[in-house]
């Protein structure tokens, strides 16, 4: 199972498809949520605002909290049948991290998220409430670690690695439009990608900084990268 905070959040849910167990919401929320729950035959918990934040654990500010089924993974070939823009997340560990990934993902038209086997969990609460539902939009799934690359590129795509190493190519410089399918790989937070994925990518990319700043947060360099390899119109 896994928790979605919020009436916005729950549906977005529900549209992918996801099975709702039940709401546990205050009684403000109840009116809003009561023919969806209808709808489902769940069970909806109605309490005051202390008794959600003490049996959540966290203040709930968006009134409602929902319990939903996971789904089994879809494989590697289910996600990359018709992509071709993707992320690759190597070890990307914080779940506002991951969360906001996706968020720029779903906006700038990446078709799927890979995850290594390490990576955060794109259905924990804090990643699905900094995503504004973005996970439930974006296909994903994880991928082996060590043959990632290898499967990736034998689905046709070209790998570009994200580093702020100078003796790599300015992001700019890039030409998109002749790559053809691309996956963007991104590293953790704080040790970026491995010298594996460094070697397996075809083009090692950067993000030209002020003389001083050596990197952005993975988020905001995915929002940045994911801009700057767009698909070309």
């Amino acid at each position: 199972m896994f928790l979605a905070e919020g009436e916005k959040t729950m549906r977005r849910a529900l549209g992918a498809g996801y099975e709702l167990r039940g709401v546990l919401c205050t009684e403000r929320w109840l009116p809003a949520l009561e023919a969806l729950i209808a709808e489902r035959e769940a069970t909806a918990y109605v309490v005051d605002d202390e008794v959600l934040a003490h049996t959540t654990g966290f203040p709930v500010h968006r009134g409602a909290i929902a319990s939903f089924r996971r789904r089994d993974l879809p494989s590697l070939d289910e996600v990359l049948e018709t992509a071709r823009r993707v992320v690759v997340l190597e070890d990307v560990q914080d779940h506002t991290n991951l969360g906001a990934i996706f968020r720029s993902a779903a906006a700038l038209s990446v078709d799927a998220v890979v995850l290594t086997p390490r990576s955060a969990d794109p259905l924990y609460r804090r990643a699905i409430r900094t995503s504004m539902g973005a996970v439930f939009a974006v296909p994903w799934t994880r991928i082996d670690w060590h043959g990632g690359p290898r499967l990736l590129k034998e689905a046709g795509f070209s790998l570009v690695a994200l580093t702020p190493a100078s003796e790599t190519t300015p992001l700019a410089e890039i030409d998109v439009g002749a790559i053809g399918p691309l996956a963007l790989l991104l590293g953790n937070e704080g040790d970026g990608l491995s010298g594996h994925y460094l070697r397996s990518a075809d083009v090692l990319a950067r993000i030209p900084m002020r003389e001083g700043v050596d990197s952005l947060n993975v988020a905001a360099a995915a929002a940045v990268a994911l801009y700057g390899l767009r698909p070309i119109d």
